[in-house]
């Protein structure tokens, strides 16, 4: 599912936060589905980025949008653009 960007831009993935390695870091699993190339069956696919959170806002269960940047770090090529839903009973984080 290659999304077309504008120069500058980058992508923006949607996933689940399922971990906090460290400090302003959260780790991010982002599905998708695909159809199997010979069965023909629709399958579920997943992958984790490691994304920037600047403000540590997020906590593990939060529905996010990652938005593509330049490396921060090793590993990290992402960072939070918006959190889009809270799990149900989660307390509000303070800033």
């Amino acid at each position: 599912m290659a999304e077309t960007t504008e120069r500058g831009r980058g992508q923006r993935k949607v996933g689940l936060v399922v971990g906090k390695p460290g400090r302003k870091t959260i780790k991010v699993k982002v599905e998708r589905l695909v159809k199997h190339p010979l069965y023909k069956r629709v399958i579920k696919r997943s992958k984790g980025f490691i994304a920037h959170d600047e403000q540590e806002i997020c906590g593990i269960g939060d529905k996010v949008e990652i938005v593509e940047c330049r490396p921060l770090s090793a590993r990290k090529r992402w960072r939070l653009g918006r959190i889009v839903a809270r799990p149900e009973g989660a307390e509000q984080r303070s800033e």
